[in-house]
């Protein structure tokens, strides 16, 4: 087992979100932060404004799916009583949850959809992918013991209100909490452990849980856990109160930055090596392309601040 470094934020594409990505219809709900976006506000401004302001669809990923479909049976598996949470059984709900998942997004369609046509794909493709998620839940079973377990909370929605600063939302995989009262968030990820360079992004959005659950719940969680099981490896951090309070400090910071970015519309573009990913070069100036013009009143729907223009 690795423990996590002492540094705070890398360059990884972890989570400040407002609302969730994509075109489904927004919910009038008061606009908050949350680790996902956090990142990529870090990473690239312009990505932000992207994903949050605009909203732009992107195309759906094999490895997010994936990492959902585990997510799910992760969470139901435990339903089950105890005896009954087998790596067996939860192999068998895999296809499923699949459908199941389908049916709740209907873009994760479009991940097999081949060369003849919506909704072909090349013989075997959805059978090899789903076994790709069975692999993953083996390779949780070999690192904890679901009949030992039973887990508080399970996908919890979590929210508190910084005092004189922004209101803060997450989801958290798993909250374990034992007979003394000591709580232990876990997040399930299902690639790989990140490089050292890397791993202080994974470390913020677990500290910023931790801030959450302190504010919400007035104790600090004794450990903070992240199972990978692309790789099998466990990152396990104790948080003191000074690392939560730097967290909060950092959020603080990040906020004003939105802010600033949000009422001048200055949302620059950052080049790293992360553009390789991105669903919007197409959009972005670092690669030729023009954002398009913010849609009207969709900054103060998202982040709930007033452009300069709109202000004066």
């Amino acid at each position: 087992m690795t423990s996590l470094a002492p540094d705070l934020v890398g360059t990884d594409s972890t989570d400040l979100t407002v609302e969730p990505v994509g075109d489904s219809p927004r919910e009038r709900r008061r606009p908050a932060l949350s680790p996902s976006r956090a990142n990529d506000f870090m990473q690239c401004p312009l990505l932000f404004r992207f994903r949050v302001v605009d909203r732009l669809p992107e195309p759906p990923s094999a490895a997010a799916a994936r990492g959902t479909l585990v997510h799910s049976v992760l969470e139901r598996l435990y339903d089950a009583p105890v005896g009954e949470r087998t790596l067996a059984a939860a192999q068998a709900m895999v296809p499923g949850e699949w459908d199941r998942l389908q049916e709740a997004e209907p873009r994760y369609a479009e991940l097999f959809a081949g060369a003849g046509g919506a909704g072909s794909a090349p013989e075997g493709a959805v059978e090899e992918w789903l076994e790709g998620a069975g692999n993953l839940l083996g390779t949780y079973f070999t690192l904890e013991d679901p009949n030992r377990l039973e887990p508080a909370e399970r996908e919890m929605f979590v929210e508190t209100q910084l005092e004189d600063g922004p209101l803060l939302r997450g989801i958290v995989d798993r909250l374990d909490v034992a007979p003394n009262g000591a709580m232990r968030v876990v997040d399930y990820k299902t690639g790989k452990t990140p490089r050292p360079q890397y791993q202080g992004s994974a470390l913020f959005q677990m500290r910023f849980y931790g801030l959450v659950l302190w504010r919400e719940r007035g104790e600090i969680p004794k450990m903070l856990q992240l199972v990978y099981l692309g790789d099998g490896q466990v990152l396990r951090a104790e948080p003191q109160e000074a690392d939560l309070v730097a967290v909060e400090e950092q959020v603080r910071t990040l906020w004003s930055s939105i802010t600033q970015a949000a009422r001048s519309g200055q949302w620059a573009p950052r080049k790293t090596p992360l553009c390789g990913w991105c669903a919007h070069q197409a959009l972005c100036p670092q690669f030729g392309g023009t954002p398009p013009e913010v849609p009207e009143g969709a900054i103060e729907l998202a982040l709930g601040i007033a452009p300069e223009a709109a202000a004066s």
